[in-house]
C-alpha cells in the first residue's frame, strides 16, 4: 500500500514520540536509578533497581509470547502506555512523601517501581514491534531508530539539566525530578496518541483490516478505535492451510539463529554499557562530565547505526554472515580492558562510539531480516 510524503512523514513522527518512553528507561536507566538512588533519596549508589527492572521485563514478556494469540494488541499497548505513566507519577509522589529522604522503606519501593517499569516496558516494546514486524521492515527500522533518538534525547536532556544545577543546592535531586515531570508528560501523550490518533491512521487500518481477513483475532478493538465495525471475511475453504499460525516452537525453530543473535548483541552490549562506562574508567579532564560524554556518544553513534540501513547497498541479510559480524563484536572486550589500563580518554570515546554504531546497525539488521524468514 503506497502512502503520500506527508503521511509518512507524519508516520515516522508519530511512532518517533509514541517510543519516547524510552527516555528513561532500558539502556538509559543508569541516568535515573543510580544518580537518584544516591541523590534522591540519599542511599548509597547501586544498580540494584536497574537489575530488578530486567528480570520483570524478561519474565513478562515471555508471559505475553506464549499467549499473545489471546491479547488484544490495544488494550496490550495502552496498558503499557499507562503503567509507564504512573510509574514515573509514583517516584515523584514518592520523593515528595520522604520529602527526598533515604532508608529501607524507600529502596524496597524504588525497587517496586523498577520492578512496573520492567512490566511496561514487555507491554510496549513487545507489542509495538510486533505490530510493525507485520506492516514491513522499513516501518521496523524507523521505530528502532526512535528508540535511538529518544535515547540520544536522554542524554542531551542529561546535560542540560547537569548544566543548569551543577552549582545549585540540591542542583542533581532538581534534575531528576525535572527528567521525571518530563517523562510524565511525554507518557501522558503517548496515551493520548496511541488511543486516539495511531488507529485512525490510514497504513495502520489497512494492515490491520488485513490481519482480520486472516484471521486475527487480536486486532478487532484497534479496527473499532479506527471507526471500521464490518470486517471483511476471506474465502479459507479453497486453502484450509493457508491461514493456519506457527506454533511458538516453530516460529523460534524457524528464527533460532536470529534470537541467538540478538541474545549475543546485547550480552556484549549490556556488559559495557552502561553500568562500566558510567563508572570511573581512569584518568581523565573531563571529571564528572566523562561518563556523560561517554554515554551520549554511545546513543548518536546507535541513532547513526541503526540508520545505516537505508542506504540499499549497506543492508547485511546473510545469517551467516550476520552470525560472523555479531561475534567479531566480542573483540570490543579486551580491546576496552586494555583502554581503561594504556589509553587516554580519546580512546576510550572512540571505542564507546563504535560499540553504539554496530550494536544499533546489527540490532537493525536482525529484527528486519527476521520478520521475512
Amino acid at each position: 500500500m503506497s502512502m503520500g510524503l506527508l503521511q509518512i512523514l507524519f508516520f515516522s513522527f508519530l511512532f518517533l514520540l509514541l517510543h519516547e518512553y524510552n527516555l528513561f528507561i532500558g539502556i538509559n536507566t543508569y541516568l535515573l536509578f543510580d544518580n537518584i538512588y544516591f541523590f534522591f533519596f540519599n542511599l548509597c549508589s547501586d544498580t540494584t533497581p536497574t537489575l530488578v527492572y530486567q528480570p520483570f521485563a524478561f519474565l513478562k514478556l515471555a508471559i505475553l509470547a506464549c499467549h499473545e494469540a489471546k491479547l488484544t494488541t490495544r488494550k496490550r499497548n495502552l496498558f503499557g502506555y499507562v503503567l509507564f505513566f504512573i510509574s514515573f507519577l509514583l517516584v515523584l509522589v514518592l520523593d515528595l512523601a520522604t520529602s527526598g529522604g533515604g532508608g529501607l522503606g524507600t529502596f524496597i519501593r524504588i525497587c517496586v517501581i523498577s520492578g512496573l517499569f520492567g512490566v511496561a516496558d514487555a507491554h510496549v516494546q513487545g507489542g509495538m514491534i510486533g505490530d510493525l514486524s507485520y506492516m514491513q521492515p522499513e516501518y521496523l527500522q524507523s521505530f528502532l531508530a526512535d528508540v535511538a533518538a529518544s535515547g540520544t534525547l536522554t542524554s542531551v536532556l542529561r546535560l542540560i539539566t547537569k548544566a543548569a544545577f551543577e552549582n545549585s543546592k540540591n542542583g542533581l535531586r532538581k534534575g531528576a525530578i525535572l527528567f521525571f515531570a518530563i517523562s510524565a508528560f511525554f507518557e501522558l501523550l503517548c496515551v493520548i496518541l496511541y488511543a486516539y490518533a495511531v488507529p485512525k491512521l490510514p497504513i495502520v487500518k489497512y494492515y490491520r483490516t488485513k490481519a482480520a481477513s486472516e484471521g486475527s483475532k487480536t486486532v478487532s478493538a484497534d479496527l473499532a478505535a479506527g471507526g471500521i465495525r464490518a470486517l471483511p471475511q476471506r474465502e479459507v475453504e479453497e486453502d484450509p492451510e493457508q491461514l493456519e499460525r506457527l506454533s511458538n516452537k516453530e516460529l523460534l525453530q524457524r528464527s533460532v539463529d536470529y534470537a541467538f543473535d540478538l541474545f549475543l548483541i546485547y550480552v556484549l552490549t549490556l556488559s559495557i554499557f552502561p553500568g562500566f562506562l558510567s563508572e570511573d574508567t581512569g584518568s581523565h579532564s573531563l571529571g564528572s562530565w566523562y561518563a556523560l560524554v561517554l554515554i551520549a556518544m554511545y546513543n548518536v553513534w546507535d541513532f547513526i547505526g541503526r540508520n545505516i540501513h537505508l542506504i540499499e547497498s549497506l543492508k547485511l541479510e546473510s545469517r551467516k554472515v550476520l552470525m560472523l559480524a555479531i561475534l567479531s563484536r566480542f573483540l570490543l572486550i579486551p580491546a576496552f580492558y586494555f583502554t581503561v589500563k594504556y589509553a587516554d580518554q580519546g580512546w576510550m570515546i572512540m571505542l564507546t562510539s563504535l560499540l553504539g554504531l554496530t550494536h544499533g546497525y546489527l540490532t537493525v539488521c536482525v529484527l528486519t531480516s527476521a520478520p521475512k524468514g
